[in-house]
């Protein structure tokens, strides 16, 4: 069987001096995507609302290669993932995607979030939560209503509040993905963050990637807004900012930090640069195809390319330079990497 992605020398070393013994054996995956070609049938339709890189690392992430990147990527640990799929419009085939992801959950027995859709009803959204077996709700941006922009979306316009009474009202997780353009610093998203936590109190909600603060530019006041906050966590995916990692350690502690990947994007072989407040994934040249449009993505040299690790990695390797300047120890890399996700994904 050919192997799904070569480990290189260099990903082996890094691992080994750098994380293997810092990371807890047992660890939670809080944020991942599981999906068959089939259910994105409208990607290329909906791209104005979402990055197109993503979609150069892998266009589809069966159950099997998700769980066969943890055995490559993480030797000598047991790794869980939340699972839940990856659509971006109505016009994709939402039911046929929340059923796979239903049957793989089943089937592995992993924790799972329905993708869910702004226009059902509370009552729809409840029964599918329980039909099939899930235990809470992920949605994107790219669902609210076709004629804001990109710049208008508001959090309830693709989570509106009668699906926010049905999570509540069960006490099931709410997985976010924060719209506009300055991300977590936006007064808008704060001010809805804060409300979801106070008017939903029951509501076991995750803010994705750490607000999308991929750059210290990304933060402005909002860990001092956030240290306010009591319950809301948030999950470090497909985020390399060890400056937001830090910030948000000082802010909330420990025990509300999740880690989370986004795979199978952090398979990517990246390391992620800052430059003006916009991140740039620094890629071997033509290892993703023809980038040269995507202002996010920039080719290297052939030496430096040979350099390059997992964005995965990466992202850990950041964690834990935070990890040491905040002063985490073991017990709280566990809370991070294991204890805080185990407790949120028990049923009430």
């Amino acid at each position: 069987m050919k192997s799904l992605f070569k480990v290189n020398a260099v990903d082996r070393e890094f691992y080994e001096k750098r994380l293997r013994d810092w990371l807890p054996d047992k660890i939670i995956d809080i944020h991942t995507h599981v999906w068959l070609a089939r259910h994105q049938v409208a990607y290329r339709r909906h791209m104005s609302r979402v990055q197109t890189w993503p979609a150069r690392v892998a266009k589809e992430s069966p159950i099997e290669e998700l769980l066969e990147t943890y055995r490559l990527m993480f030797p000598g640990k047991k790794v869980t993932p939340l699972i839940f799929g990856s659509a971006l419009s109505l016009d994709d085939d939402l039911n046929d995607g929340n059923k796979y992801v239903s049957d793989c959950a089943a089937a592995h027995h992993l924790p799972a979030l329905i993708w869910s859709a702004p226009e059902w009803s509370g009552e729809d959204l409840e029964r599918k939560i329980k039909d099939g077996g899930f235990l809470g709700a992920k949605c994107y941006l790219s669902f609210a209503p076709s004629y804001l922009s990109e710049a208008e979306i508001r959090i309830f316009d693709y989570f509106p509040h009668h699906q926010l009474e049905v999570l509540n009202k069960n006490g099931w997780v709410m997985m976010l993905h924060i719209p506009r353009n300055d991300r977590l610093r936006d007064p808008v998203n704060l001010a809805q963050m804060l409300e979801i936590e106070k008017r939903y109190p029951d509501i076991k909600l995750i803010i994705a990637h750490v607000g999308r603060a991929y750059c210290p530019e990304d933060i402005g006041d909002a860990f001092k807004v956030l240290s306010k906050t009591r319950k809301m966590c948030f999950d470090i995916s497909a985020n390399t900012n060890a400056v937001a990692f830090r910030r948000l350690l000082e802010a909330v502690g420990p025990k509300r930090v999740l880690f989370g990947s986004d795979l199978p994007i952090l398979r990517m072989r990246t390391r992620r640069i800052c430059e003006n407040g916009k991140y740039i994934n620094l890629v071997p040249k033509g290892m993703y195809g023809d980038v040269s449009a995507d202002s996010h993505m920039r080719e290297v040299n052939a030496a430096e390319a040979a350099r390059l690790t997992f964005f995965m990695y990466e992202e850990l390797d950041a964690f834990r330079r935070a990890a040491h300047a905040a002063k985490l120890n073991a017990n709280d890399v566990g809370d991070v990497f294991y204890n805080n996700a185990r407790q949120l994904l028990e049923k009430r």
